[in-house]
């Protein structure tokens, strides 16, 4: 049997500055806050939660804490939100990823110059939630090709696209397809991050070849399950799996290739761990 574990697997650059700068800012001491859960894996959440690390989730919250630090995710938030840590009693220590924080230069300075905005995303992810509030204007999310279909703004007015960092590369290009048919005058930012089309790409190859794949991610995180619906689409029998105590899995024994790969919030050492029980032929 052979295992091809994806090269690109785990966590992405922005991912990794999120999480090292919660243990760092552990170091120092006091009280640490994170505007909703550092990424979207409960092994990591729950590890920092017991060291002490507490989640919040809305503005309100943030109007009781006095001193300490709260950490902005990489998913980032709006700008009312995040001029509104700036202004309150605690030390704001900004891991908005990179890739992220463009968008919501992009979205800025588009919106302050007049065109219509259209976000290509999860409506009501983290990531999405905070491009939205960077607009001047109110924006427009479209995931499908229903919302793309019906989406309508002023004839005159320019629109400009971007898309969640973390968005499936092919239907963004669908999806932009069907915006371009439209009588507006269109300026489309492909802003899907590079390790997220790296990460597809490679998925979607290795499950083009084989025999069983496995997608480990967070049940909650969107770019993992991106990830297995490119992979099934290669490869019926695939599988999403949190950890390796989701194993076994229903597999017939005659397997000869299995891929696995992983999403930008799954840590190092949880895969190890699914690895070497495939490896083993524990699972079967």
């Amino acid at each position: 049997m052979e295992i091809i574990l994806a090269k690109t697997a785990g966590f992405c650059f922005g991912v990794q500055k999120a999480v090292d700068t919660v243990y760092s800012e552990l170091k120092k001491g006091g009280k640490i806050y994170t505007y909703g859960p550092i990424i979207h894996n409960e092994t990591v959440v729950d590890d920092l939660a017991s060291r002490g690390v507490q989640v919040i989730n809305t503005p309100e919250e943030l109007e009781n804490l006095h001193g300490g630090s709260l950490i902005i995710r990489s998913h980032g938030v709006t700008r009312a939100l995040y001029e509104k840590i700036m202004q309150s009693d605690v030390k704001c220590v900004d891991a908005t990823c990179p890739f992220v924080k463009r968008i919501h230069d992009i979205v800025a300075q588009e919106s302050a110059s007049g065109k219509q905005i259209v976000i290509i995303g999860n409506a009501g992810h983290p990531e999405v939630v905070g491009i939205m509030g960077w607009s001047n204007t109110p924006a427009a999310v479209i995931e499908n090709a229903a919302e793309a279909e019906a989406f309508e703004t002023a004839p005159e007015r320019p629109v400009c696209v971007v898309s969640q960092t973390t968005f499936n590369a092919g239907k963004f290009q669908e999806l932009v397809a069907i915006l371009q048919k439209k009588p507006y005058n269109i300026v489309v930012m492909n802003t899907i991050c590079s390790a997220t089309r790296e990460r597809q790409e490679e998925a979607r190859e290795i499950a083009s070849s084989a025999d069983a794949m496995i997608v480990i991610g967070g049940k909650t995180s969107s770019n993992s399950a991106k990830l297995y619906d490119i992979c099934r689409k290669e490869c019926e029998n695939t599988f999403f799996i949190q950890t390796r105590e989701d194993l076994p899995l229903p597999l017939k024994g005659t397997e000869k290739t299995i891929g696995i790969t992983a999403g930008a919030s799954t840590p190092k050492n949880i895969i190890e761990e699914v690895l070497n029980h495939v490896g083993t032929g524990r699972e079967f």
